[in-house]
């Protein structure tokens, strides 16, 4: 159990938020789309993996405020990267569902990403690279806490 008040730990998560949040700027910067902002490029990965979704749902998603994803939904959708379309059971709210130029973007946007950290996971070598496959679901289920 992680303990804090252990210097072990406390290093290790450190070290942890350092190399994330390296990488993660990193990652960032290889973007296809540079007027896009990282948030709006959550968003459309999120549309990606759920569908449709409201905005509410999607400030859920986010975690941002819901007048912050009003403003950003419309945003995209002044893009051509989302649609509002009538919620199906609720005629009084909206869904947001991507585009086909979003599904597009994004999609090159992973393959410019992958072929990233695919050139840096080719400088592992092969214990390191066993380690890093094997953290990827504890790294997702961090960033989903």
């Amino acid at each position: 159990m992680l303990d804090l008040s252990h210097g072990d730990d406390e290093a290790a998560v450190n070290d942890l938020r350092s190399a994330v949040m390296r990488l993660g700027r990193r990652l960032k910067h290889q973007r296809v789309d540079e007027s896009l902002s990282p948030t709006e490029m959550s968003v459309l990965g999120t549309l990606a993996r759920c569908g449709t979704a409201t905005p509410g749902e999607l400030a859920r998603r986010e975690h941002v405020q819901p007048p912050s994803m009003t403003r950003i939904v419309a945003l995209l959708e002044s893009k051509g990267l989302v649609e509002l379309k009538p919620h199906p059971d609720d005629r009084r709210q909206k869904v947001v569902t991507q585009t086909e130029q979003a599904e597009a973007m994004l999609e090159e946007s992973r393959r410019k990403r992958n072929a990233f950290l695919a050139r840096l996971a080719a400088e592992l070598d092969e214990d390191e690279w066993a380690k890093l496959k094997a953290a990827a679901p504890v790294l997702e289920k961090l960033a989903h806490l």
